[in-house]
């Protein structure tokens, strides 16, 4: 895997909290993530696959909850989720006009491993999110097949690479180049140790309103660029939260809307045409599919322990969306549009991301 200059190694460390060993949203044990990417010409595309657990998620449901920041969006399987409060497939990103492609895909993925589907039981719920890459990308060609789903899926494993793979790759972050992007935070607490994990789709923000750590990068940066493009915040972003924090529905929802905070740090003002959708899983209770005559018994945490999660949610959302900038490479697609790498032009124009302000 190629290693990767995240933004702790430009001397940039968000919040207080630690982060897990990976700071990627698969430090939650049990998650892994996979790529595939698309790059010739035209096509600048690709899927992200977020697989929750490692057995059936069909049959073993994790707690799941879902919260629509701004609703500019094209996601399939929320409503079920917001219901029920159960994530039963894995999650799927890719660009806005392929979501009946990778929906289709998951289907039958989940088909294949549960044939009491649609005979003995009922349906299943796939769960897709997407972003419009339509700059870098001919999105109207669909280029994303069935195939490149179930191989994201098949890819899946604890790292990954972050910015223009995946999902990522046709995505733009603040008017510069943007895409995958996670983060972690340990949240120590009297009862024990645990984990909440960040992966963003980033593709949102004009360059001006970008601002790491507290400091206005993005307009020191846009004076030196100059640039003649026109700005214009039409995009989104998706926000994949993990945890192994024991929640209900209900608390996991409260946690995933504090998202907005690290989201906003960055500098986000949430426009009209973008859509900044969540959907956040607890990996500590499963809920099995079949009926047993048992009560289900599951675990979950004071109410006086949440603000440790609202703050670990923040630094890690924040820090997500800086690593999808940051590791990102610049891409020319789409009749020749391109988009900058923010770490080329950092190094173009001399600007430290760790001098006083």
């Amino acid at each position: 895997m190629t290693v990767q200059k995240r933004i702790r190694e430009y001397g940039v460390e968000i919040g207080k909290l630690k982060t897990g060993p990976l700071n990627k949203i698969t430090d939650v044990d049990g998650v892994t993530v996979g790529h595939v990417t698309l790059n010739d010409g035209s096509t600048q595309t690709g899927v992200t696959a977020i697989v929750p657990h490692q057995g059936n998620v069909f049959k073993e449901k994790f707690i799941a909850a879902n919260h629509v920041i701004n609703g500019f969006g094209k996601t399939m399987g929320t409503i079920q989720m917001t219901e029920l409060g159960t994530l039963e497939t894995p999650i799927v990103l890719t660009n806005t006009l392929n979501v009946g492609t990778a929906a289709d895909a998951l289907i039958e993925y989940t088909l294949e491993r549960n044939p009491e589907i649609g005979r003995t039981t009922g349906t299943v719920n796939p769960v897709v999110g997407e972003c419009n890459d339509m700059l870098l990308n001919d999105v109207r060609a669909k280029f994303v097949q069935p195939e490149h789903v179930r191989q994201a899926l098949r890819n899946a494993s604890a790292d990954f690479e972050e910015g223009s793979i995946g999902a990522g790759r046709g995505m733009l972050c603040y008017s510069l180049k943007g895409g995958i992007g996670s983060a972690s935070r340990l949240m120590e607490m009297d009862h024990g140790n645990y984990m909440m994990g960040v992966l963003v789709l980033s593709n949102f923000g004009i360059l001006s309103d970008l601002r790491i750590d507290g400091r206005a990068v993005g307009q020191e940066l846009k004076e030196a660029l100059r640039q003649s493009y026109k700005e214009e915040d039409k995009g989104s972003i998706m926000i994949i939260v993990a945890t192994d924090l024991p929640v209900s529905e209900r608390q996991l929802n409260r946690i995933i809307k504090r998202s907005i905070t690290g989201l906003s740090r960055t500098g986000s003002i949430i426009t009209n045409g973008s859509g900044e959708v969540v959907i956040g899983f607890s990996t500590t209770n499963k809920i099995p599919h079949d009926k047993s005559a048992n009560l289900l018994k599951l675990s979950q945490i004071h109410e006086e322990d949440i603000d440790m999660a609202f703050r670990a949610i923040g630094e890690a959302t924040e820090e997500a969306v800086l690593n999808s900038l940051v590791t990102a490479e610049k891409v020319v697609g789409r009749d020749g549009n391109e988009r900058p790498a923010f770490k080329d032009l950092i190094q173009k124009f001399n600007i430290s991301l760790t001098r006083n302000t």
